[in-house]
């Protein structure tokens, strides 16, 4: 059994006060979504004295109205007062290094895993999950749920599994279902979708390079 995705939202007890992490490699309308939810709903665990908070948002860059924004939520809580508001330096490129972000976990249903880039995940997508990226995906594990790449308009974008049966495919603004022979035995083997003149198409694993030569397997290297 696959573990369920971790949360966006995780909270620290300090000496200092309280500590939120938040994940960066999520959307940042999904994490603020999750953090109104833990400071409206919970609320025995807020009530008491003043509580410092610091918040550390990864390499994530926000804006000041997203800042705003995060300060916000946090003003149905007069008790926790933000002190800082920290990002991870920016690493410097390096010639080679992608953008694709690893998450292990099963998309079970009723789920939306949500991504900016590439993304590698290590798990399943259970029937009636949504797994959703701006670039590419790749899913060492099944996909039997929805899977939308290039979600901003690439259409160059591919959606790749180890079993490959989904239940609707997406790539940038075309809409694919599977053909009736997949309902009856799964694809074997590695294989992946992209689009040729503008309708879905599906091909082993082996032939990627031939058809997206642009793909640059580096970036997986970690």
């Amino acid at each position: 059994m696959g573990k369920v995705l971790k949360p966006c939202v995780t909270i620290k007890g300090t000496k200092d006060g309280l500590l939120f992490l938040l994940d960066e490699s999520r959307p940042f309308s999904v994490v603020l979504h999750e953090l109104k939810y833990k400071l409206e709903r919970e609320t025995n665990i807020w009530d008491g004295p003043d509580t410092q908070v610091h918040i550390k948002i990864g390499s994530r860059q926000i804006t000041r109205s997203e800042e705003e924004e995060l300060r916000q939520l946090f003003a149905v809580r007069k008790n926790l007062l933000i002190q800082s508001i920290q990002a991870d330096r920016k690493r410097d490129p390096v010639e080679g290094d992608g953008n694709i972000q690893m998450l292990a976990g099963t998309v079970r249903s009723g789920q939306i895993l949500e991504h900016r880039g590439d993304l590698l995940l290590l798990g399943d997508v259970n029937p009636g999950g949504t797994v959703r990226s701006t670039g590419n995906i790749f899913i060492l594990g099944a996909l039997r749920g929805l899977a939308h790449a290039g979600g901003e308009g690439d259409s160059n974008a591919i959606i790749a599994a180890s079993i490959f049966k989904p239940t609707q495919l997406r790539i940038a603004e075309i809409v694919s279902r599977p053909p009736d022979e997949w309902k009856d035995s799964e694809v074997a083997g590695m294989n992946f979708a992209y689009l040729v003149h503008q309708q879905v198409a599906v091909d082993k694993i082996h032939h990627l390079s031939r058809i997206r030569p642009d793909i640059e397997w580096n970036r997986f290297r970690r």
